[in-house]
């Protein structure tokens, strides 16, 4: 691993433009990642400037970049401030692309630094030197122009990569928990249980007392969770996984599955919910199944293909789609407070993310470092240092 480098001197002179990191499709159907040099707008009275010093590479970071471009064919050009990665976009996607996709965009969603300028109200001057957080868009900068009330004060003593993954992941975890228990779902099933948000909502069940059915594919997966005190690990590549869902499922009751993977995941750990519903004392059988709701949330898709549901889960069934930036937008503002406020605190403990690598905004535009992020494995998350080998 290479060490990660974010000390930053407040009183440093502050540069009168931004390198930024920009992703564009183009007419002839190629998506061009680029770094693009803009001056430093002045500030309102409410915002303040963010050094980045530290932004995580997230699977919907890489969506927002490359969306559906083959890397495999990717290339490196020379731009008019810079190296380019110029990946081809199938023709088959290309239309949805360009609909969602009108000019050059800014990528990053979220990211931490110091603040080293601010406007003139009382707010932003009080955030002048703090290490903060912010999930406002285009943090793959070294500048990053916020307003006060975006962003997440730190504990004093927090760094900037402890702090850069604040929000995606974290408030992600908890707003799916949150959701379960308030549509009165007492015990969950998650898949892809290894990643750096299945890891964080583990710690979130453990902490809080929700049981917890963890679906990983290896053992190596299943001893590291079970390492961080997972109860229920079930590891889809052995022979007995179905059955061991079904007795994991029964155990704890789980009646609802949050699943980043898609495809026919999710559908069949609802079959597997069917059976185990079937097992409870008094059960009565009926051609229609149980009468008990069984919720199926899909927050990604790392499989593309489309979502399956099979048709041995009864009626009694939902679907549907659960999205950060949604959940954000229709939650009551005192629970998003209650929910930061816990990410603030727990930053180094329950909310802690792990890098494998950070990179500097040139070493993005790479095809051999984007193939990796494209393809997430556990433990290969990698952190963007704007600051790095400038």
């Amino acid at each position: 691993m290479q060490p990660f480098n974010s000390a930053f001197n407040v009183e440093e002179k502050i540069s009168d433009e931004s390198l930024q990191l920009r992703s564009v499709v183009t007419h002839g159907g190629q998506v061009v990642l680029s770094l693009v040099r803009e001056p430093l707008a002045a500030l309102k009275p409410e915002d303040v400037l963010i050094r980045v010093e530290a932004a995580p590479i997230n699977p919907s970071d890489i969506g927002a970049m490359l969306g559906a471009a083959d890397l495999s064919l990717a290339w490196t050009a020379d731009g008019a401030a810079g190296p380019e990665l110029v990946a081809p976009v199938p023709a088959a996607s290309l239309p949805a692309m360009r609909s969602s996709r009108a000019a050059s965009m800014p990528v990053g969603l979220e990211g931490a630094g110091t603040v080293v300028a601010a406007g003139s109200s009382q707010a932003a001057q009080s955030l002048m030197g703090k290490t903060v957080a912010a999930m406002a868009g285009g943090m793959y900068a070294r500048y990053r122009c916020v307003a006060a009330a975006e962003c997440l004060v730190l504990p004093e003593g927090t760094s900037a990569v402890e702090a850069a993954s604040c929000f995606v992941n974290p408030l992600a975890a908890l707003g799916m928990v949150e959701t379960a228990c308030r549509e009165g779902h007492t015990a969950i099933v998650q898949t892809a249980a290894a990643s750096n948000l299945g890891q964080i909502l583990l710690r979130i069940c453990l902490a809080d007392g929700v049981p917890l059915v963890n679906v990983v594919r290896s053992q190596q997966q299943e001893e590291l969770l079970r390492a961080q005190g997972a109860r229920y690990v079930c590891n889809s590549s052995s022979g007995d996984f179905r059955d061991r869902l079904v007795d994991a499922i029964a155990a704890t009751g789980a009646t609802i599955v949050l699943d980043p993977i898609g495809g026919g995941s999710g559908g069949q750990i609802l079959s597997c919910m069917e059976v185990a519903i079937s097992r409870r004392p008094g059960q009565a059988a009926s051609r229609y199944g149980s009468e008990v709701l069984k919720q199926l949330y899909v927050y990604g898709a790392l499989d593309p293909r489309p979502i399956e549901i099979p048709r041995d889960i009864g009626a009694a069934w939902a679907a549907g789609g659960w999205l950060l930036l949604r959940y954000l937008k229709v939650t009551q503002p005192q629970i998003l407070d209650r929910l930061k406020a816990r990410v603030a605190a727990e930053v180094k403990t329950t909310f802690a993310s792990h890098y494998a690598r950070g990179i500097s905004l040139k070493e993005v535009i790479s095809p051999e470092v984007l193939k990796v992020c494209a393809h997430p494995a556990t433990g290969m998350k990698f952190l963007i240092e704007p600051w790095k080998n400038c």
